[in-house]
């Protein structure tokens, strides 16, 4: 196993957890039975101000490591394919 690979793994699991962790830091956007018969309305501070919030960078922060985990995955399935 060459040394790319190795921190090609490293790479994958760091940013593997990273996901995890971000996901589960999210507030559920599920609302429920109970969503259904509260009404409740999107005009709220926190609904216009979205693209601020710790949710909307929570959101961000994964769609960030979604995309680097699959580039190193990608990545490191070339390295093994091509340089042997």
């Amino acid at each position: 196993m060459q040394i790319i690979e190795i921190i090609g793994g490293v790479l994958l699991l760091l940013t593997s957890i990273l996901i995890i962790a971000v996901v589960m830091m999210q507030e559920s956007r599920q609302t429920g039975l109970s969503g259904s018969f509260t009404g409740g309305s999107s005009d709220s501070y926190f609904g216009k101000n979205r693209g601020r919030s710790l949710d909307a960078k929570l959101s961000r922060a994964t769609k960030i490591a979604a995309v680097i985990f699959f580039v190193v995955t990608i990545a490191v399935n070339l390295v093994g394919v091509f340089v042997k």
